[in-house]
């Protein structure tokens, strides 16, 4: 049972030095900065944040692309759209200009036979 021991001041600084002794040893273990094995690692490690740094230019040039050909087909859609109304409110108009004319020429039918109505 972990309680059954006794853990007193003295058995946790001594822990506490051994565990600083340990991170000495460690620290001390590892190999100077100019060692070939570390520069090929740091070597290694900076080749693969330029490729990665590479992939997400691509990436972000890509995305660019995409939105720029998405901005341009609403861009086409919505031209189109434009036409397609001004085209019918031509149409609209020469419509509206027919039935006016053809009412014109009603009315004046109209006029004329009640004029001839009234002189004979």
């Amino acid at each position: 049972m972990a309680f059954a021991k006794r853990n007193d001041f003295n058995d946790r600084r001594e822990a506490a030095a051994n565990a600083r002794k340990a991170m000495l040893e460690r620290f001390k273990a590892r190999p100077p900065a100019d060692d070939p094995d570390v520069v090929a690692r740091q070597a290694e490690r900076i080749a693969i944040a330029e490729a990665r740094e590479k992939r997400r230019a691509e990436r972000e040039a890509i995305r660019k692309a995409e939105e720029e050909r998405i901005a341009a087909e609403k861009l086409a859609a919505e031209l189109a759209e434009l036409q397609r109304k001004e085209e019918e409110a031509r149409r609209r108009s020469e419509a509206e200009a027919l039935l006016d004319a053809a009412r014109k020429a009603a009315r004046d039918l109209r006029y004329a036979n009640r004029k001839s109505k009234k002189r004979r």
